[in-house]
């Protein structure tokens, strides 16, 4: 099982984007992305939003993320959210152990 978090961070004035850059500039976001059970955790902007940063988080677990949570760059993270203002909305999602069905295969492209 796949655990996966999409972070909305919306901000004022580029400061979400803000947030990113100082986030992977300081080393923050590699030191997450090297935690054990960390899957993905990239971030993307919204076309219909310029200040909206989506983060995709994926851990192999909910106790990795849990790990996650309770590690000192929680901090660091919380700190950096604060010193940019930023609001946050969340979407979990679980992975299906079965894979992609048949049916939705054949709108794939590969």
């Amino acid at each position: 099982m796949s655990l996966t978090v999409n972070l909305y961070y919306t901000g004022k004035n580029g400061s979400a984007r803000k947030f990113v850059e100082e986030m992977e500039s300081s080393g923050v976001a590699n030191r997450i992305r090297q935690e054990p059970g960390n899957e993905k955790y990239d971030y993307f902007i919204p076309m219909d939003d310029p200040e909206t940063v989506l983060l995709i988080d994926s851990w192999k677990d909910q106790q990795s993320l849990d790990v996650h949570h309770a590690s000192p760059m929680m901090k660091e993270l919380a700190d950096l959210r604060e010193k940019y203002d930023l609001h946050m909305r969340v979407k979990r999602y679980i992975s299906d152990e079965n894979g992609m069905p048949d049916t939705d295969q054949k709108f794939i492209r590969k």
